[in-house]
C-alpha cells in the first residue's frame, strides 16, 4: 500500500517514522532494536534517510593530504529491502539531488523496481560541507522539481539518455519535503509556498515538513497553503527535545524557533534527564493538539529519540 493510501484510509492519526542507515562498518542490528521499540504502535511506514558523500582528508605526513571522498552511511536501499522483508512495512527510502549525478539516481531507481519499493521521499538534500553555496554533482540537479521530472519520466518508461525501456512496473509514488518556518536559502515565505505549489503540480502526492516545536506555525503554514491552492496532506514532522544543548544546536542547525515557555522549561532543568521529560511532555502536548486538529499522521525523527519517542506513543496511541 502505498503512503497516501495509508494516511487516507486510517480512520485515526497514523504514526510513522525516520530512521538513519547504520554507520559503514557497522551492522544493521541496533537499527531494527529501534524499530522493535517502535513496532508496537503499529508504524504506517518508515522512511530511511540517503547520505551523500563527503571529502575527507587524509594525513600522509610530511604536510601532504590526500583528498579523497567518503560516504558514511551508505546502504539505503538495502536497509529499505532488509526492513521491507523483515517487518512487512512500508518503506520511503529517500532520494537526492544532493551528491547524485542523473545516471546515479537513475541505479537506485532500478535497484528499488527490481525490489518492489515504490514509495519514495524527494529531496533536493543539503550542500556538501566544504560548499558555501548548494553545487549539484556532475550534470546532477539544482532543484528537487528537476528531480521529480526524472521519476515522472522514469514512470512512463523513459530512461535519462530517452531511450525507452522494454518494461515498465508498478511507477513510484512520493512525497516531498515543506518547512512551516520556510528553507534557510528561501528569501521568504511566499516563495516557499510558490516552490511547494510547483512540487505537488509535478505529482507529489503529499508533503512532510520540517521539525517544529510551535504548533501554531504548522497551522498558520496549512493555512498558507490552502491559500495557495494546495490541498495535499502535509504531515507534519517532530521530534521530542532531549537535550540542554539542543537548545542552541536545533535552531542552529534546523532554523527553527523554540517557543519562550519550552525554553524556559528547559532553562529550569539541572540535568538532560530533566530535559527529556520536559521534552516528552512538550512533544506529547504538540501531538494531541495536532491530533484534535485532524492531522492525517504524524512523522517523527528519531535519531538519538526511540525511547522518548516511545513514551510519547505511548501516551498518544
Amino acid at each position: 500500500m502505498k503512503v497516501i493510501d495509508h494516511i487516507q484510509s486510517n480512520e485515526k492519526t497514523a504514526f510513522s517514522f525516520e530512521i538513519l542507515p547504520p554507520l559503514k562498518g557497522t551492522g544493521i542490528e541496533k537499527l531494527y532494536k529501534d524499530i522493535d521499540i517502535l513496532h508496537e504502535f503499529n508504524p504506517k511506514y518508515i522512511n530511511i534517510t540517503t547520505h551523500r558523500s563527503e571529502y575527507v582528508y587524509k594525513d600522509l605526513g610530511s604536510g601532504l593530504f590526500q583528498r579523497t571522498k567518503l560516504r558514511r552511511r551508505p546502504g539505503t536501499v538495502a536497509v529499505a529491502a532488509a526492513i521491507q522483508n523483515k517487518y512487512n512495512i512500508t518503506v520511503v527510502p529517500h532520494i537526492l539531488c544532493s551528491g547524485f549525478s542523473r545516471e546515479e539516481t537513475e541505479y537506485v531507481l532500478l535497484d528499488l523496481q527490481f525490489l518492489g519499493i515504490t514509495d519514495l521521499l524527494v529531496l533536493r538534500g543539503d550542500k556538501a560541507k566544504h560548499e558555501s553555496v548548494f553545487t549539484p554533482e556532475g550534470d546532477g540537479y539544482h532543484h528537487a522539481t528537476e528531480l521529480q521530472e526524472q521519476i515522472n519520466n522514469f514512470n512512463k518508461g523513459i530512461f535519462v539518455d530517452g531511450s525507452e525501456m522494454k518494461v515498465t512496473n508498478t511507477p513510484f509514488s512520493y512525497g516531498v519535503a515543506c518547512y512551516p518556518e520556510k528553507h534557510e536559502e528561501s528569501p521568504n515565505m511566499d516563495s516557499d509556498i510558490y516552490w511547494l505549489k510547483k512540487k505537488i503540480e509535478n505529482g507529489a502526492e503529499y508533503a512532510v515538513t520540517q521539525l517544529f516545536y510551535d504548533n501554531q506555525k504548522y497551522f498558520d503554514f496549512v493555512e498558507r497553503a490552502k491559500e495557495a491552492g494546495i490541498h495535499v496532506p502535509i504531515i507534519p514532522g517532530i521530534k521530542p527535545f532531549k537535550k540542554l544543548s539542543q537548545l542552541s544546536m536545533i535552531p542552529k542547525t534546523f532554523k527553527v524557533d523554540l517557543p519562550e515557555e519550552l525554553v524556559k522549561e528547559t532553562l529550569r532543568c539541572k540535568n538532560d534527564a530533566e530535559v527529556q521529560k520536559v521534552g516528552i511532555e512538550w512533544c506529547v502536548m504538540q501531538c494531541r493538539e495536532l491530533m484534535a486538529h485532524g492531522v492525517p499522521s504524524i512523522h517523527f525523527y528519531s535519531i538519538g529519540a526511540v525511547d522518548s519517542i516511545k513514551e510519547v506513543a505511548k501516551e498518544i496511541y
